[in-house]
């Protein structure tokens, strides 16, 4: 029973934040599975892909019926990720736990330290070619297929400043890209998907799927900023456990 519970709540925190950041809450996600629920590194990532997926195709249609995915550019920064984080899924399963979790604390850390930092403030930013914002999409497949995640955290700002879409259609965009990108991640894991233990990832995917509802409802309530700073500091904190639990 416990167990559950603790499932019911990591998926509940996970789902807030996607759906209220649009990114911040995948990379709870992991952490979780592993020192909260036991599971082995690699079979987090693959979990926190079947998670993320759903919890994002969710938080996509809420954010889709108030207009603000830009559904061209998402499309564009997301199809030049997909076979990045193929690749990087099958990569994933072939290195070793260690290095996983280092590099899933870092860049954890480097998540956390981008929220605490104030968002830009909309379109103020030179829209990039077409050259670079599929680059940086092509990167931000990688980062999902090894560590995962559905990189949200890295997509929004790269939405911002690179593409030049104001902060909310950064936010509804960002699903797009993290439901592609986690959906092509998790395709090249189908393999070690039939082994994971569903009786926890349902349950963490299920209560995940209502906390985005709940969310988006949070982000018209709560201010963005207050928002991103309480999810920053409980994001930091994870990381900062995890790279000593490596170095020890």
């Amino acid at each position: 029973m416990s167990v559950l519970i603790l499932a019911l709540a990591a998926g509940a925190v996970t789902g807030l934040a996607l759906g209220a950041l649009g990114g911040g809450g995948s990379v709870l996600t992991v952490p979780a599975l592993i020192y909260l629920l036991g599971f082995t590194p690699s079979a987090a990532t693959t979990a926190s892909l079947v998670i993320v997926t759903l919890t994002s195709v969710t938080a996509l249609s809420a954010h889709a019926r108030e207009g603000t995915v830009r559904w061209r550019t998402g499309a564009l920064f997301a199809a030049a990720g997909l076979i990045p984080a193929a690749l990087g899924g099958a990569l994933s399963g072939q290195l070793p736990p260690t290095v996983l979790t280092g590099a899933f604390s870092l860049i954890a850390g480097f998540a956390a330290l981008r929220m605490l930092r104030p968002p830009a403030g909309g379109a103020g930013a030179v829209p990039a070619g077409t050259g670079r914002i599929t680059g940086t999409g092509a990167g931000l497949g990688v980062v999902t297929g090894v560590l995962g995640v559905g990189g949200g955290f890295l997509a929004v700002p790269a939405l911002v400043n690179v593409v030049g879409l104001r902060m909310r259609a950064a936010v509804g965009t960002s699903l797009l890209v993290i439901t592609a990108n986690s959906l092509a991640a998790l395709l090249a894991r189908a393999g070690t998907a039939q082994s994971l233990d569903w009786a926890v990832v349902a349950p963490f995917a299920g209560a995940a799927v209502l906390g985005a509802w709940d969310g988006k409802r949070l982000a018209a309530r709560v201010s963005g900023g207050t928002l991103r700073r309480i999810f920053a500091w409980a994001l930091l904190t994870v990381a900062a456990l995890m790279l000593l639990d490596v170095a020890l």
